[in-house]
């Protein structure tokens, strides 16, 4: 008796090499963002910004750094496009459109920054590997590095926005923060959008919430060291935050998707923001399917950090795993569920990764 088997399917001979080809194009820009998030931390994109084309001794010597190492980053930098070598005078340049990018002069579109996330993940590698074969999630302890990325990456969106962008957007807040009102920043990090609105408002009242006890003594020392009376923060798992009818102005920056139970969270929030008051969600600009998320110019990433944070932090406080990418549909379900009938969404340009929740009941 003969068995009769499946003819082989004949592949595509093109398409086998074009996704080689992308599987080394990938391992090469996972090493040129690795090397661009040390340039960022050593400083060696601003000193090329400030220098003319100049040996990699020159830079060194400017940047204060040791020259074996500022060769080899440069030479990778060379390779990955981002610097210019002029091999006649062994020189080294960071075109003025390349440094766009890669400065603090770039404010919140200081794309570097941006790669620090990728090697802050991969100290947990080992970590979310052993959480798909268990399940689970880890702890916040496990990444020491977050809240200095967060802060530095959250900081420069609220300094080129908050007060020139995002307050004038909502109809009539700036009046009411001048005259004064009351304010909750929910999951406030290290506190700097608390302080910048204190500082700006000085007759509202404001107060920041963070279970991380760390990150509010951050945040108190920085109101400090302003001279701010009008700002406090407390340590508060902000599920249990109980407050009824008492504040005018709620913010959650980047905070709702992170939360163990989300839903509870703006329930919460709910129950605290007053009749007249405004809920503002600030969180992934995103759909709710992935098929939607194709073209989306962040989409790897953000399912990235989330299986490697965001899920996974949550998930470790025996929590939903909502996801950074809980998308646009689900949010305004879960706004709607909490007790927010009236929902506008905008986008501000600074901040291409997000969404702007007004929502009032």
């Amino acid at each position: 008796m003969t068995t009769l088997e499946e003819p082989t399917a004949e592949l595509d001979a093109a398409a086998v090499e074009a996704f080689g080809d992308r599987m080394f194009g990938i391992a090469n820009e996972a090493c040129t963002a690795l090397m661009m998030s040390i340039g960022h931390q050593t400083g060696l994109f601003a000193t090329l910004a400030g220098l003319p084309a100049s040996t990699s001794a020159e830079v060194a010597v400017a940047g204060g750094l040791d020259e074996r190492y500022v060769r080899e980053w440069l030479n990778a930098m060379t390779t990955a496009r981002v610097v210019v070598h002029d091999p006649a005078t062994g020189t080294y340049a960071l075109p003025g459109e390349h440094a766009a990018w890669l400065t603090d002069d770039a404010g919140p579109d200081n794309l570097a920054r941006l790669m620090l996330f990728l090697p802050m993940l991969a100290e947990v590698e080992q970590g979310i590997v052993r959480c798909f074969r268990e399940g689970g999630g880890l702890p916040y302890s496990d990444y020491e590095r977050f809240h200095d990325v967060m802060a530095a990456e959250s900081a420069a969106v609220v300094d080129a926005t908050l007060l020139d962008v995002v307050v004038p957007a909502i109809d009539g807040l700036a009046d009411r923060l001048h005259g004064g009102i009351d304010v909750a920043d929910i999951g406030c990090g290290r506190g700097h959008l608390i302080n910048v609105l204190a500082a700006a408002f000085p007759n509202s009242r404001l107060v920041g919430y963070d279970f991380s006890a760390e990150t509010i003594a951050a945040a108190t020392a920085e109101a400090a060291s302003l001279g701010l009376s009008n700002a406090r923060f407390e340590v508060l798992d902000v599920a249990t935050l109980d407050e009824v009818a008492a504040y005018d102005l709620v913010t959650a920056f980047d905070a709702i998707h992170d939360q163990a139970h989300p839903a509870r969270v703006l329930a919460a929030i709910a129950r605290a923001v007053r009749d007249d008051g405004t809920f503002l969600m600030v969180d992934i600009g995103a759909s709710s399917n992935v098929h939607e998320n194709l073209e989306h110019p962040f989409g790897t990433f953000m399912y990235t950090v989330s299986t490697m944070h965001c899920m996974s932090v949550s998930l470790g406080l025996g929590g939903d795993g909502l996801g950074t990418a809980w998308g646009q549909q689900l949010a305004t379900s879960m706004l709607n569920d909490a007790g927010f009938d009236r929902i506008e969404m905008a986008e501000v340009e600074a901040d291409p990764a997000n969404l702007y929740y007004v929502c009032r009941k």
